[in-house]
């Protein structure tokens, strides 16, 4: 037998067939297809039917998720291909945005999109963290809680945008400035993030220990009062 023989007799060890069967030289090739065939179709369906409706092409979109997702019957989107399909949309999305910014744009409206964006930023996470912290969340799940709040959706915002024609307008150049600077701050929040969680993650181990040394005289090899005056 040829070399060549015994290499296309060799199983695969990948996806546990052999190399000269085309029928399983693919297997997630239909998986993938249904799924986008199926996004596509039920997001264009309920898109159109929504837009009839004289409501935002958005809700359909959504509501197409949620029909292929695993809460609903019927057919169930793979759940591996749907995440990775739904980060390339974000990334031409992205792509898109970064078409329309401008630096000349930005830095003609940087007086009203910098300390705007700014302080509109603050604002919303300080209320954010003060509505965790009423609720009893902990320090650092109040101030992703804030965080989270205080940026707006790229997606719904550029689809918006689009959809009345205002992207290229003065009002849409602002917006774009303005979600740019969210961005820019969302990554300095990343940033800053791991080492926040790692401190307040020190001061949550530091805490219950000294509070069960200081409840329990065992730990601290004194005898309880009760054992104290029995002895007595």
């Amino acid at each position: 037998m040829s070399f060549g023989r015994v290499a296309a007799a060799r199983p695969n060890s990948e996806f546990g067939c052999c190399d000269n069967q085309p029928a399983c030289a693919m297997p997630h090739a239909s998986t993938l297809i249904a799924t986008i065939v199926v996004g596509i179709g039920l997001a264009f369906i309920l898109g159109t039917i929504a837009n009839r409706l004289r409501i935002s092409p958005l809700v359909g979109y959504l509501l197409a998720g949620v029909a292929v997702g695993p809460f609903t019957p019927g057919y169930t989107a793979d759940q591996v291909l749907a995440p990775q399909l739904a980060e390339i949309g974000v990334i031409l999305l992205m792509f898109g945005v970064g078409l329309h910014f401008s630096l000349k744009d930005l830095f003609a409206i940087r007086a009203i999109v910098v300390p705007g964006a700014i302080v509109q930023v603050a604002a919303s996470a300080a209320l954010g963290y003060a509505l965790a912290c009423m609720l009893g969340w902990s320090g650092i799940g109040a101030i992703v809680f804030g965080a989270t709040l205080s940026i707006t959706s790229t997606v719904v915002l550029m689809r918006a945008l689009g959809e009345r024609h205002l992207v290229d307008t003065d009002r849409g150049h602002i917006v774009v400035g303005w979600l740019v600077m969210q961005d820019l701050l969302m990554v300095i929040v990343l940033v800053l993030l791991p080492p926040i969680a790692a401190a307040f993650g020190q001061q949550g181990g530091a805490g219950p220990a000294r509070s069960t040394t200081a409840r329990s005289p065992r730990a601290s090899g004194s005898p309880s009062p009760r054992w104290r005056a029995s002895s007595g």
